[in-house]
């Protein structure tokens, strides 16, 4: 039988000078610290210009993962949105060029986010929907080229004039396109966010994603929503407990070991440890050991069932 989680890892840095140096950095990092997967943050490494790859930067990519002995994932755009009408061609666009790099270096992961869009009536949201899911369901096909998933992640709103979909509706619309090559990315601190936020009942709602569930993002938080968003350090978020954190696993008040005993996920999901390397570097490991007593939790009661 194969394991519900098959590898557990680490989300690489990003530069933002398009410096692929650094990324041959933290790969090696991640390897040192025996990790078994490294999610490649390829949305701030100027791979992509105009919707298509460039080949000899997409070269040197491949050269420096074949350096390294890691599974990999990859995560697309921070702003890839399927409910940005004006931009949907180019939107698509670029996630066929992240499959692409999959392809080149060997993913069998491309993360996408769940779309948002300026709040509308119920018929516009649902208009809404309609265009996200046929996006989904298009780029799923590509995706099934490359034998590549496609794992549509939960986010959470900034505020009410922003519409996303809770985390139960984003595993709705997954299950509602229906296709082999996608499945919903359980970001447990996005959910827990946006439950606080929408007063929602977070464990029930990442309860109605994990039966569709094939990737996992796991960092640490309190799941406070943005009531403030400027803060002079971000050492002075964490000490409010406020927003995306991305803390090592402990620093927040997720009840991780609850969670990992009673969900379970498709097999051969991969674990990815968000975190902020060098911010928390000197945590990463325990943050790694942590994790891997919770994919024993899961693997242990499948093998047992």
């Amino acid at each position: 039988m194969t394991d519900i989680i098959t590898a557990i890892g680490f989300s690489t840095g990003v530069s933002g000078k398009g410096d692929l140096s650094r990324l041959d950095a933290s790969l090696g990092r991640i390897a040192a610290l025996g990790a078994d997967a490294a999610e490649l943050s390829l949305y701030g490494e100027d791979l992509i210009a105009g919707g298509r790859v460039l080949p000899g930067r997409a070269q040197k990519l491949e050269q420096i993962t074949r350096r390294h002995d890691l599974r990999y994932t990859v995560h697309g755009q921070i702003v890839s949105n399927f409910m940005d009408e004006q931009n949907l061609p180019l939107q698509k666009a670029v996630v066929r060029a992240m499959l692409e790099l999959c392809d080149q270096v060997g993913a069998g992961v491309l993360v996408h986010h769940c779309g948002k869009a300026a709040m509308a009536d119920q018929a516009g949201r649902d208009r809404l929907d309609v265009m996200e899911r046929e996006a989904l369901a298009e780029l799923a096909d590509v995706a099934r080229g490359y034998g590549v998933k496609l794992a549509f992640e939960n986010i959470f709103g900034m505020d009410d004039g922003e519409y996303r979909q809770t985390p139960a509706e984003v595993a709705d619309t997954v299950r509602a396109v229906s296709h082999p090559n996608l499945c919903t990315l359980i970001d447990f601190s996005h959910a827990y966010i946006e439950s606080t936020r929408r007063g929602l009942d977070w464990r029930a709602q990442i309860r109605g994603m994990a039966s569709a569930t094939g990737h996992l993002h796991v960092h640490d938080s309190f799941g406070r929503p943005y009531t403030m968003t400027k803060f002079y350090e971000p050492s002075e978020a964490v000490a409010l407990g406020i927003g995306d954190l991305h803390l090592p696993l402990g620093w927040g008040d997720i009840a991780w070991e609850e969670i990992f005993a009673e969900l379970t996920f498709q097999p051969d999901t991969v674990m990815i440890l968000e975190l902020n390397a060098d911010r928390y570097d000197a945590e990463l490991a325990d943050s790694l050991a942590r994790a891997r007593r919770l994919a024993d939790l899961v693997n242990q009661r499948a093998l047992a069932a």
